[in-house]
């Protein structure tokens, strides 16, 4: 069964087209950031979670349904064993416009060239702070130079396009805004700054406490940047400005303060096989069972995901005064 993308099967109740697959390949990761997972945390056996060959299969059939976006994410997708053959396979797909990743930058020294040649075209980098002490708090166990070196390695290499990503939490990181902005125009890459995300119990903070908004980012930025707004969109929720004067952009993903999802294009597979339709809420198709259950009909799998558009809600509603809804952490969701 071949469905050709012009077709637009994959459109939910709302009338929004999704061409974006977030695909998490690993709930693991070597940090343990504090907005991400609890310290000690029980990751899935292997049995629970999805091969590499069914996440080509699953890859595969949404591509042939129009999805022209692909991003790879963890927990950290590097640490995950074979990630360059998938990536390889990926790569090549007719009909996909951007095979992308999303990473902690600890393994980027290594295995940047590597990446841009198995077809990864554009990488977004996790960086909270730029304080080695800080670093260490939030992602528990990680080292800051490492991670340093890593981007500089991606910069070298020549991808597309690179682009930070930060959390900002009050009275963690939120006085580094302009200089990790800074950071981002000495090397001519973007960043966006990013509302931490209720998803999970988490044993570090209280996120109500620590909450930090787009505005006030934005505020702290024009003490020392001139911002332009951009039309510009990469397909993900930031909302993009111009540092005038810079070849960088500064994004805003802002899940509290501005709701990003009347423009919704993308669904999420999560690591044991779910197709997640939204990321503030828990409908969700197991695309695991069907492919165990069928194997080799991908006429049944593609159904399946057509289907599940159907129950793609029409809004996530996050509140930080309130336990989580979702129980379920970001490592496991994936990015």
């Amino acid at each position: 069964m071949s469905i050709p993308s012009s077709t637009s099967p994959l459109v939910d109740r709302f009338g929004r087209r999704v061409n974006y697959l977030r695909i998490s390949i690993t709930d693991r990761c070597d940090f343990r950031c504090i907005y991400c997972m609890n310290e000690d945390m029980s990751f899935l056996p292997r049995a629970q979670i999805l091969t590499l060959e069914e996440i080509e299969t699953i890859a595969r059939a949404f591509v042939e349904l129009g999805v022209e976006k692909i991003r790879i994410t963890g927990g950290e997708p590097l640490v995950r064993k074979g990630v360059l053959d998938l990536l390889s396979h990926l790569g090549p797909l007719q009909g996909l416009r951007e095979l992308v990743m999303t990473t902690n930058g600890s393994q980027l020294e290594a295995m940047a060239e590597d990446l841009k040649a198995a077809g990864v075209q554009r990488l977004n980098i996790s960086l909270d702070t730029l304080d080695p002490e800080r670093f260490r708090q939030m992602t528990r166990v990680g080292n800051l130079h490492q991670v340093l070196r890593g981007i500089d390695a991606a910069v070298r290499v020549g991808f597309k396009r690179i682009k930070l990503n930060a959390v900002i939490m009050k009275n963690r990181n939120h006085r580094e805004v302009g200089e990790l902005a800074a950071f981002a125009v000495d090397r001519g890459i973007d960043i966006s700054f990013i509302e931490e995300m209720p998803l999970g119990v988490v044993d570090s903070h209280d996120r109500a406490e620590e909450y930090y908004s787009s505005d006030e980012i934005r505020q702290e930025l024009e003490r020392r940047f001139t911002l332009l707004p951009s039309p510009e969109n990469t397909g993900g929720p930031s909302r993009y400005f111009r540092l005038v004067g810079t070849h960088s952009r500064v994004g805003f993903i802002s899940p509290h303060s501005h709701n990003f999802c009347a423009s919704c294009n993308r669904v999420r597979l999560t690591v044991e096989g779910k197709l997640l339709l939204c990321l503030g809420n828990e409908h969700s198709v197991d695309l695991k069972r069907v492919l165990r259950a069928h194997p080799g009909d991908t006429g049944k799998l593609k159904k399946a995901i057509v289907d599940a558009l159907l129950i793609k809600p029409e809004r996530h509603e996050f509140d930080l005064k309130e336990q989580p809804l979702i129980f379920r952490h970001m490592s496991v969701t994936g990015g």
